[in-house]
């Protein structure tokens, strides 16, 4: 990880707009999520569908399931999850390591944990605009070593997608998305740029942090905070611990969305569409007929 010098101030503070303390729900087979974004209170935020705090430990998990029109992104924090599919792909991911996985007209695959103890982690549902959503599945998997890191002044920042402090991700975003995963220490102080056009939120993972304006009150860990209009984000860390959270943004699509669980489109007629496709098993669900995944 490389210490850089790098300016980053900014004219417009973006201020936080509302705040959400994700809960716990249970989700899959046994699983629990804190989920705030896809929750009843914040359906969408456009590009953003869902954001799931997960938790998980064996035997439960996310077995066989479908997707269709938008991208899963999962960041391990700790344990290891295995993901299997229908196009034969099989992969583990562990602490720190990153999945993109782009479902575009179909895929049908399982999540299960891949080690003893709670596998912890996040999934981000990004969703595709109307000329993306049945592209071919796609998948771009980093490991954790592997992950673009910067440092400056008390700040440690990897970079999921984007840039920050001069670090790039090498990650493709069909959808334009930054993913930053920040850590602050102690009396550190963060401004960070991004695009005016693009909403933007943050979720705090652990310690206490200042959004917005320095006068604001401390935010803990299981808070989502939906930022409001501006050039870039302030935080400070007045705490005596680390402060870690994660900063989202992305360039909103401006579509309809249709929505039935899994699977996301612009409009009914096309969801109706999705669900006779997949259980006809034809028009990118054609291996789902016989697939299941290997320890089944």
């Amino acid at each position: 990880m490389a210490e850089r010098e790098v300016s980053c101030e900014i004219s417009e503070p973006r201020l936080v707009a509302r705040k959400f303390l994700a809960r716990p729900q249970h989700e899959g087979v046994g699983a629990v999520v804190r989920r705030s974004i896809g929750r009843f209170e914040l359906r969408y935020f456009d590009p953003f569908l869902v954001l799931d705090e997960f938790s998980v430990t064996a035997p439960a998990g996310f077995p066989d399931h479908p997707h269709r029109g938008f991208e899963t992104v999962t960041y391990m924090l700790q344990g290891s999850v295995t993901h299997e599919d229908f196009e034969g792909y099989k992969g583990t991911i562990g602490p720190g390591d990153l999945q993109w996985m782009t479902a575009g007209r179909g895929i049908v695959h399982s999540e299960m944990p891949a080690s003893q103890g709670t596998q912890k982690g996040l999934q981000l549902w990004v969703n595709l605009s109307s000329k993306h959503k049945m592209t071919e599945p796609k998948y771009q998997e980093i490991s954790g070593k592997d992950i673009a890191e910067a440092a400056v002044d008390g700040i440690k920042v990897k970079v999921i997608a984007g840039e920050a402090f001069g670090a790039k991700s090498p990650v493709y975003t069909r959808t334009p998305t930054m993913y930053l995963d920040f850590t602050l220490k102690p009396g550190a102080h963060l401004q960070q740029p991004i695009p005016t056009s693009w909403n933007a939120f943050v979720y705090v993972l652990e310690g206490e942090g200042i959004f917005g304006i320095s006068k604001s009150s401390p935010v803990t860990a299981h808070h989502l905070l939906l930022l409001g209009h501006g050039d870039g984000v302030e935080v400070w860390n007045k705490s005596a611990k680390p402060l870690r959270f994660i900063l989202v943004g992305g360039e909103p699509l401006g579509e309809p969305v249709a929505q039935l669980g899994p699977f996301v489109m612009n409009t009914q007629e096309e969801i109706d569409r999705t669900i006779y496709d997949f259980e006809n098993c034809i028009n990118g669900f054609e291996k789902a007929r016989h697939w299941r995944r290997s320890d089944f």
